[in-house]
């Protein structure tokens, strides 16, 4: 009995151990990748935004909204120091979207400058508003939750108790 655990204990280290060799080989770490190319060719762009939640960017650290990114380019541009190059990458909290394309976009048509970014494939490609179409800068709102409670209002503005009381 005591060969047979054993054996079975070995048998299911071994197993163990094969299948953590596969995942560690099917794990591609893209996102450090694509930060290690970004910083490689750091040269090639003038400047460097990263993608953050809900459409915002990340900017020297700072999280910033879309219209916040926007008013960085309009100063920069007062000042005679608007980039020509702009690289969007991931960030450790979030992925390149829609909504990023869509505001980089924008702003790529406002204060003329290119923009790129990786596409899913890792290629470097340069955002083309028409394709992305191109949106409105806008504020970040946070989602308010409204209050939970059992006050409501008729139809004449009036208030009262749903519970019935």
């Amino acid at each position: 009995m005591s060969r047979m655990s054993t054996l079975l204990f070995r048998l299911s280290a071994a197993i163990m151990l094969g299948s953590v060799l596969l995942l560690a080989g099917c794990h591609r770490n893209q996102v450090k990748q694509e930060q290690n190319l970004a910083a490689s060719m750091k040269g090639q762009f003038d400047l460097t935004l990263q993608a953050y939640k809900d459409g915002q960017f990340l900017l020297d650290g700072g999280v910033l909204s879309a219209v916040d990114v926007g008013s960085h380019f309009a100063y920069l541009r007062d000042q005679g120091h608007l980039p020509k190059k702009v690289l969007l990458i991931d960030s450790d909290d979030a992925k390149v979207g829609k909504k990023h394309l869509q505001y980089l976009a924008r702003m790529a048509i406002d204060y003329h400058f290119g923009a790129y970014f990786f596409d899913s494939k890792g290629r470097l490609t340069e955002i083309s508003p028409v394709d992305v179409k191109a949106r409105k800068l806008e504020d970040y709102h946070k989602p308010e939750r409204q209050p939970q409670s059992d006050q409501g209002t008729d139809a004449s503005g009036r208030s009262y108790d749903a519970a019935g009381h």
